[in-house]
C-alpha cells in the first residue's frame, strides 16, 4: 500500500494531542499548505496566501477544515479513495452563485470563526503554524486567544511512522532507477535540458507502474555539467546547455509520492576525470558516507555536518564548501530540521536526513552525492544508487 493510512494518521494526531497536552492548548491550526497536508492527507491544490485555508484539530473532539471551492472535486476523489484524516470539511466561494451559496472568499475570517464557535472553541487557546487571515478569525472571538508555535509544530515532522519510512524506501528505489537511466544516456553533445526532460518522462513512466493510482510528483530530474556545477543551483544559463567531453556533471532525482520526498543525488564525468577531479569525486564520496554514518540515534543532529566536514578538511578541500551538509526530509524536500550545522540536540530514531556535502570549485564544477538516510542505532541508507568513480564515469 502505498498510500498513507489510518496508523500514520493515529501517529501524527497523537503527537498533536501530547504537544496540546504539554502546552495548555485547546486546538491545533494548520493554514500552511505543508501543514495542511501533514494534518489531513491531503495534497494541497491552491496557494494559501491566495486561497486561505485551514485545518482545527482540537484536543477533545474531531478535526475540521475550510477549503476553497477549486478544492472540492479533489476532496472528494480523495474522500472516496478513503485516504483523508479529515471527515468534516467545507468550502468557501471565490465567485458569486445563483444558487447553492457558498460564503464568499470576503467571509471567509467570519467562516472560520463561526465553525470555531461551533466547535466549542469560542474561548479557545490556539496553537498554529502563522497568523494571517487566521488571526482575524480569531480576533472575531473575543475570549479566543491566536498562540503562533511553529517551533513546536516542526518538531512534530522529524520522527516518521514506520508506514512512512517503507513509503520512502520505494519511492527511493524508483530514484536509483532513474539514475541507472542517467547511465545510460550521459554523452557528448547531448542537450543537459532535453536529457533531464527526457530522464523525467521516463520517470513519470516507471512511476506509473511502480505507483498505479497514486499521486506521483516529479519534483526534479536537474543536472548541471560542467563549470556550470560550481554554482549549486546553477549559473542562469541552462538553455542550450550541452554536456562535453570531460565535463563532470551533477544531477538531482527527487520524486514525490502521496507526500513524502526522497533525494538522490550523484557526481558523474563524461569521459576520464583528470587527477584531480578524482581527487575532489573521492573527497566528496567519503565526506558523504561519513554524513549517513553518523545519523545515529542519540548522536547530535551537527554531528552528520560535522563528521562530512572533518572528511573534506582532512582532504584539503574545506575552501570548496559553500553549505551545510543536509537538512530534514519528509513532507517536502527541505523538512525540518534545517539548522543542521548548528543543531546539537540528539537525532531521534526514525528521523530522516538528507546526507549531501558538496565541493564546489569554480571553473571546473562541484562534487555531489546525496542520499536519504533514516537515523537508527545502523542508520538505513534509503538510496542505493551507485557512487563508485568506475559506475559514475560513462566512457
Amino acid at each position: 500500500m502505498a498510500f498513507l493510512g489510518t496508523e500514520v494518521r493515529t501517529h501524527r494526531h497523537e503527537q498533536m494531542r501530547a504537544l496540546m497536552d504539554r502546552e495548555g492548548l485547546d486546538a491545533l491550526a494548520f493554514t500552511t499548505a505543508d501543514f495542511f497536508q501533514f494534518a489531513t492527507n491531503f495534497s494541497t491544490d491552491v496557494q494559501t496566501w491566495e486561497r486561505p485555508i485551514v485545518c482545527v484539530v482540537p484536543r477533545n473532539g474531531e478535526p475540521f477544515a475550510i477549503l476553497n471551492e477549486l478544492s472540492t472535486n479533489h476532496w472528494r476523489y480523495g474522500q472516496e479513495d478513503q485516504r483523508l484524516w479529515v471527515a468534516d470539511a467545507a468550502f468557501y466561494a471565490e465567485h458569486p452563485r445563483t444558487g447553492m451559496r457558498l460564503p464568499l472568499a470576503g467571509q471567509w475570517a467570519d467562516m472560520v470563526a463561526a465553525k470555531l464557535k461551533q466547535a466549542g472553541l469560542g474561548a479557545a487557546r490556539i496553537g498554529a503554524d502563522g497568523g494571517g487571515p487566521l488571526a482575524k478569525a480569531v480576533a472575531l472571538l473575543p475570549k479566543a486567544r491566536l498562540e503562533v508555535i511553529v517551533p513546536e509544530l516542526r518538531a512534530l515532522r522529524w520522527v516518521k511512522h514506520p508506514e512512512e519510512i517503507a513509503l520512502m524506501r520505494q519511492i527511493a528505489a524508483l530514484s536509483d532507477w532513474v539514475q541507472d537511466r542517467y547511465r545510460e544516456n550521459i554523452r557528448p553533445g547531448r542537450m543537459v535540458q532535453e536529457l533531464d526532460m527526457a530522464m523525467a518522462a521516463l520517470m513519470a513512466e516507471e512511476g506509473g507502474r511502480r505507483f498505479p493510482g497514486e499521486h506521483l510528483e516529479i519534483m526534479r530530474c536537474w543536472t548541471l555539467s560542467g563549470p556550470a556545477s560550481a554554482a549549486p543551483h546553477g549559473d542562469g544559463r541552462q538553455a542550450g546547455a550541452r554536456i562535453e567531453a570531460g565535463h563532470g556533471l551533477v544531477n538531482i532525482v527527487i520524486p514525490r509520492v502521496n507526500g513524502l520526498v526522497v533525494e538522490n543525488e550523484r557526481t558523474w564525468f563524461c569521459g576520464k576525470p583528470d587527477a584531480r577531479q578524482q581527487a575532489l569525486f573521492a573527497g566528496a564520496t567519503a565526506a558523504n558516507e561519513a554524513a549517513a554514518a553518523a545519523a545515529v540515534t542519540g548522536a547530535p543532529v551537527c554531528g552528520i555536518d560535522e563528521a562530512a566536514l572533518a572528511v573534506i578538511e582532512r582532504a584539503g578541500f574545506g575552501s570548496h564548501v559553500l553549505h551545510r551538509t543536509g537538512h530534514g526530509i519528509g513532507v517536502m524536500g527541505h523538512e525540518f530540521p534545517e539548522d543542521m550545522a548548528f543543531n546539537t540536540r540528539p537525532l531521534l530514531e526514525g528521523e530522516v536526513y538528507s546526507a549531501e556535502p558538496g565541493l564546489y570549485v569554480f571553473g571546473l564544477g562541484g562534487f555531489r552525492h546525496d542520499d536519504t538516510v533514516v537515523v537508527g542505532a545502523v542508520p538505513e541508507v534509503l538510496t542505493q544508487a551507485p557512487k563508485d568513480l568506475k559506475s559514475q564515469t560513462i566512457l
